[in-house]
């Protein structure tokens, strides 16, 4: 039974990674499920402190993803239109066979946003796509840097409980 939920909680890690980068997946939320799945081991002793701070950090996180991109985009000048252009621009970006195109969409598609739903001239919708692309930037740093801490966590816990967690005696 530690090995299936040692197995489940290092995939809900890898796909939390991958969440902090695709905007379809709440990575933060993932990962921190696996933390929770690799705890619910018999052979690991739960720790409600280190699942209470953990959950509060990965749902901080979560509202936090969803109000940086808007604060950097507000920022610059730029609108709604400019920060729905930054996400189908990520999408398509991630989509699309070119070369950096999660980077290159979202600042195109908050450009493309401001200019065509929101009617902005050249060089004010250039700096607001381009504040819309930093809170994009920094907010996929943040989830990527917290999912990553998480799986430190999630291997430090395995580590610490290898001898248990691998024993195959019996």
């Amino acid at each position: 039974m530690d090995i299936i939920l040692l197995v489940v909680g290092l995939l809900l890690m890898l796909i939390g990674i991958l969440g902090s980068i695709l905007p379809v997946i709440p990575g933060t939320p993932i990962s921190w499920l696996g933390l929770i799945v690799l705890y619910l081991a018999p052979s690991i002793e739960f720790d409600w402190t280190f699942i209470i701070i953990t959950g509060i950090v990965a749902i901080g996180i979560y509202i936090l993803d969803y109000i940086i991109p808007a604060i950097g985009t507000k920022k610059f000048g730029g609108s709604r239109a400019g920060a729905w252009g930054t996400i189908i621009g990520l999408i398509v970006g991630i989509i699309a066979p070119i070369p950096f195109g999660i980077l290159i969409g979202p600042f195109l598609g908050a450009l493309v946003g401001e200019m065509a739903f929101n009617q902005t001239d050249g060089p004010k919708a250039l700096k607001a796509a381009f504040g819309s692309f930093i809170g994009f930037l920094a907010s996929t740093f943040m989830k990527l840097f917290a999912t990553l801490v998480f799986l430190l966590l999630f291997c430090w816990k395995v580590w610490e409980y290898r001898g248990v967690l691998f024993d195959f005696s019996g």
